[in-house]
């Protein structure tokens, strides 16, 4: 064995299973398959500055490299978590020697790119333009929050999908079987069950999957002269196996928002399945609680006012039992929900009176509604020509006014016809039907 072969073999198997040619490179078709314009641009050497953005073990590292290699480009890297403006300023004047001694171009791959604040992220805009550097930015995180308008005015930005499980598990059989890089040497045996399980665990994470192939490598058991890598062995390395879940990330934002517009949508077993990601993500019970008696409020409201008491208990449930036990309160909680009648009237008539208090500022109260606790306040007119509902016909006092008088008469809440909302319209529409009347309006004319 070479040193250099003995060196490699200290290298976490990730590392070693790279694709070295985009004939290896596993995935991502959509803009790597012959014929698409990414990998025209490669293989013609006229690539462009660049964003990948994509889950964690999509390739993005290694489509950088991949990139470098085929433009015959130097490849300098950065990680926008430990690096600052001093490793910025290096790496540029790096990349401007190679240009005048070598008359070589440098690709400069910076991870997570999001990570830099607005002026690191500038320092790489005039580096770009003036050609000295091939910019490839990688980041798990949405570029279009994240990252600078001008520096995505120079990057054409990439997607890249977690792998199917299929690809997964081509790269498993790859690491098991390649020789010279993988665990070929190691006459390991894995059956196709086996297999297909961590490919499925993976959760289209390449990199996860040769972690855990790596790990379950070491533990393997002697069985016939060879060493078997066991479903029991792969269940010990596996543990949990939660899937992609980045709390405040991307992926956090997206099943959350799946989870209420499916309860929003009338549709209980989509919103129990993103519920169940969720929780099964590790994303905390208590939090999908708190957002779960919003949904109660917003998209059902008193078309079913029960909703919001389920939610409610569901949350008192989830904090007194703790988990697993209070989380299947959670999903009664979600599946009365997405089951109720729909309606977004309290939340529209919120949102309309809050719109008005910005437009109108602090008007008054109407002296009739103000409390005359004193003497002065009598004189002042405060509380004058109230009338006590509960004295009423029906304990209503049609013609009376309530907003304030610069306001008119306006109607913020406007029930739906769906549920007991339609009781409640019914009612309303009888009590306006009162208003109208000729008494209601002598009353309001009464001084």
């Amino acid at each position: 064995m070479t040193g250099d072969t003995s060196q490699a073999l200290f290298r976490p198997l990730a590392d070693r299973m790279r694709p070295r040619t985009l004939e290896e490179f596993v995935g991502q078709g959509h803009i790597l398959a012959p014929g698409r314009a990414l990998r025209m641009a490669i293989e013609n050497g006229a690539v462009h500055s660049l964003v990948l953005w994509g889950p964690p073990g999509t390739g993005k590292t290694t489509l950088a490299l991949l990139i470098a290699n085929y433009i015959e480009a130097r490849f300098l890297s950065l990680s926008a978590v430990l690096s600052g403006v001093k490793e910025i300023r290096a790496a540029i004047e790096a990349a401007q020697q190679t240009r005048s001694l070598e008359a070589k171009i440098t690709v400069l791959f910076v991870d997570e790119v999001h990570r830099f604040n607005k002026n690191q992220q500038d320092a790489f805009l005039p580096h770009i333009e003036n050609g000295t550097i091939i910019f490839i930015g990688a980041t798990t995180e949405n570029p279009s929050f994240e990252l600078n308008n001008a520096l995505l005015s120079r990057a054409r930005v990439y997607v890249l999908k977690p792998l199917e499980t299929q690809d997964i598990r081509v790269i498993i059989d790859q690491a098991l079987e390649d020789l010279p890089r993988g665990l070929g040497r190691q006459s390991l045996t894995m059956a196709p069950a086996q297999r297909d399980t961590l490919a499925q665990v993976a959760d289209g994470d390449a990199r996860r999957a040769l972690n855990l192939l790596e790990v379950a490598a070491d533990l393997a058991l002697e069985h016939e002269g060879r060493r078997e890598i066991t479903a029991t062995v792969l269940q010990d390395v596996m543990g949990s196996g939660l899937r992609r879940f980045d709390k405040g990330g991307e992926v956090f934002y997206d099943q959350i928002s799946a989870l209420h517009k499916s309860v929003r949508g009338s549709a209980p077993d989509a919103a129990l399945y993103w519920l169940c990601r969720m929780l099964d993500g590790g994303c905390d019970p208590l939090y999908v609680a708190r957002r779960v008696v919003r949904m109660a409020s917003e998209d059902i409201g008193n078309a079913d006012p029960r909703g919001l008491q389920l939610a409610l208990a569901a949350w008192e449930a989830q904090e007194r039992l703790g988990s697993p036990e209070g989380e299947l309160a959670l999903a009664q909680a979600v599946l009365y929900l997405a089951c109720a009648p729909k309606s977004n009237a309290v939340y529209l008539a919120y949102n309309a009176v809050r719109a008005d208090i910005q437009r109108t500022g602090s008007l008054e109260v109407p002296l009739h509604l103000r409390n005359a606790p004193t003497g002065l306040m009598k004189n002042l007119g405060y509380g004058k020509a109230y009338r006590y509902a509960h004295d009423e016909p029906d304990a209503y006092a049609a013609g009376e006014r309530y907003l304030p008088e610069d306001l008119g008469e306006k109607r913020y809440y406007r029930p739906v016809a769906r549920g007991l909302e339609q009781k409640i319209a019914d009612k309303l529409t009888y009590l306006r039907s009162l208003d109208a009347a000729p008494s209601a309006r002598n009353k309001e004319q009464t001084p």
